[in-house]
C-alpha cells in the first residue's frame, strides 16, 4: 500500500494556476510534514527563473526533459529548506510536461529527487530516527489536461523504484497545528586552522549539535513521557524557552586539540516548530524544536561563510574581533497558521527580505508583515581570534530545554 499525501487546498489552486510555455517543461517544490501514518503537503513553489546565457538547448531540438537545469533546482531546493521553520521540510519535487512528454517524466522526476536529496542532506548535521520517512514524492502534471500522476521514491535506496501514492486535497490541513517557540542561548567555541573552511565550521558545530540531541525537554515545567500524547490547547497555547547548561557535570568529556585560531559563536536565537494534529507525541514536539535549533545556527555560520567568500580575500585568514551573522525573521505563508522565515544582514532591509520571499516562494509579501523583532539586532556573533599554536579545551555539556506557558 503507497503513502498517502493530504494536500491543502491552497496547493492545488497554486498548481492549476501555473503556466508555462507550449512543449515546455516547470519544475517545482513540495514542502510539508511527514509522519510514519501520513504526510501533509501545504506549500508548492515553482523553480525561479534562472538567467543564462547563449540559446536555450530546448530550441536546439533538444528535448525539454533533457534542458532541466538540475543544479539550479537542487540550489533553490537548499535556499527554500532553509526559510522553513522546525517540523516542515521539503517533501518532494512536482513536473509540468505537455501530453508527449508524459511517458519520459518519471525517469526524469527520480533523477531531480535524487539529485535533490543528496544535495539537501550533505549538510545536515542532525541525524534521522527510525521514524524518519525516507520515502520522497514526486508529482507529475500534465500542463494541457491538468491530469496528476503520484508516486514515491525511497531516496536511501539507490535501486528504489517508483511507488505509486495517493494525492488528496483538503480543506485547512494545517489550520489547527500547534506552533512551538524557543529562544536558545548559543555559546560555541570552534577551533579552526589558518583558513576558515565549511568543513571545520561544521565539524565543531557537530559536537554541539550532540548536545541539543542529547537534551532533556520540559513541556509545562515538567519533563513529558516521550510517548505521552499531546493536545493541541497544551502545546498550542505553550510558550517555550530553552537555556544550555555551561556547568560541566559528571558525563561531561573534553578534547584538547591544536589548532591556530577559534571561532566562537555566541547569541540568542529563536526557533519556531509546528506540530501536526494527528496525534502527536512529545517526543515528536521535541524533535521538531531541537530540528529547529540545529538549523537555524548551521543555516546562518553557512551564510556568513558565503558571504565571506563574495568579499575578496576576506575568507583567506582569520579575521579578528566581532562580526555580526544574519538575524531571523518570520513573515506569514500562502497558508493561513503557518509562517517562513528568512535570514537579515545588518545592511539588509524589510525590502530585500520581501524580494528573497518573491523569488523563492513565488509570494508577495507586504514589507509590514516582516517580523524583525524577535531576535533583535543582535543576534549572534562570530567571534574570529587568530593565535600561535592554540589550545582549544572543547567541553560537551548536556542541555536542558524548557517549555512552558
Amino acid at each position: 500500500m503507497g503513502r498517502s499525501y493530504f494536500v491543502d487546498e491552497t496547493v492545488e489552486e497554486y498548481l492549476v494556476g501555473l503556466q508555462t510555455a507550449p512543449r515546455s517543461c516547470l519544475t517545482g517544490l513540495l514542502a510539508g510534514q511527514s509522519s510514519p501514518q501520513r504526510d501533509f503537503v501545504v506549500l508548492a513553489v515553482q523553480t525561479p527563473h534562472r538567467e543564462s546565457e547563449g540559446q536555450p538547448k530546448a530550441s536546439r531540438g533538444v528535448s525539454p526533459l533533457d534542458d532541466i537545469d538540475v543544479e539550479w533546482v537542487t540550489e533553490h531546493a537548499k535556499q527554500v529548506s532553509r526559510m522553513l521553520p522546525g517540523g516542515l521540510c521539503i517533501l518532494g519535487l512536482f513536473l509540468v510536461t505537455p501530453p508527449e512528454l508524459s511517458k519520459d517524466a518519471q525517469n526524469a522526476l527520480k533523477r531531480l529527487i535524487f539529485a535533490m536529496d543528496k544535495y539537501i542532506t550533505k549538510g545536515r548535521l542532525w541525524e534521522l530516527s527510525e521514524e524518519d520517512v525516507t520515502d520522497q514524492v514526486t508529482l507529475h502534471i500534465c500542463s494541457k489536461t491538468k491530469k496528476t500522476v503520484c508516486k514515491t521514491f525511497d531516496v536511501k535506496d539507490p535501486k528504489s523504484s517508483a511507488k505509486p501514492a495517493d494525492w488528496k486535497y483538503q480543506t485547512g490541513v494545517s489550520s489547527s497545528w500547534p506552533m512551538l517557540t524557543c529562544s536558545v542561548e548559543v555559546d560555541v567555541q570552534i577551533p579552526v586552522s589558518s583558513d576558515i573552511t565549511d568543513k571545520c565550521m561544521k565539524d565543531g558545530l557537530r559536537r554541539w549539535t550532540k548536545q541539543i540531541e542529547a537534551a532533556y525537554c520540559l513541556i509545562n515545567g515538567r519533563q513529558a513521557l516521550d510517548d505521552s500524547e499531546l493536545s493541541s490547547g497544551q502545546v498550542k497555547t505553550s510558550f517555550c524557552h530553552s537555556t544550555e547548561q555551561s556547568e560541566l557535570d559528571e558525563r561531561s568529556s573534553a578534547l584538547v586539540q591544536v589548532c591556530s585560531g577559534s571561532v566562537k559563536v555566541r547569541g540568542v536565537v529563536y526557533c519556531r516548530a509546528y506540530i501536526h494534529n494527528n496525534k502527536p507525541k512529545a517526543r515528536h514536539a521535541a524533535q521538531a524544536i531541537k530540528r529547529d535549533i540545529i538549523n537555524t545556527v548551521c543555516s546562518r555560520v553557512e551564510m556568513f561563510l558565503e558571504d565571506l567568500l563574495i568579499d575578496e580575500g576576506s575568507h583567506k585568514g582569520l579575521c579578528s574581533g566581532q562580526q555580526a551573522l544574519p538575524r531571523r525573521v518570520f513573515a506569514p505563508m500562502p497558508i493561513s497558521g503557518l509562517s517562513v522565515c528568512d535570514y537579515m544582514f545588518p545592511d539588509e532591509s524589510t525590502a530585500d527580505v520581501a524580494e528573497r520571499l518573491k523569488e523563492m516562494l513565488d509570494c508577495e509579501t507586504p514589507e509590514e508583515d516582516i517580523d524583525t523583532g524577535l531576535e533583535g539586532n543582535q543576534c549572534m556573533f562570530p567571534i574570529c581570534v587568530a593565535v600561535t599554536a592554540a589550545i582549544a579545551l572543547l567541553a560537551t555539556a548536556t542541555s536542558l530545554l524548557y517549555f512552558n506557558e
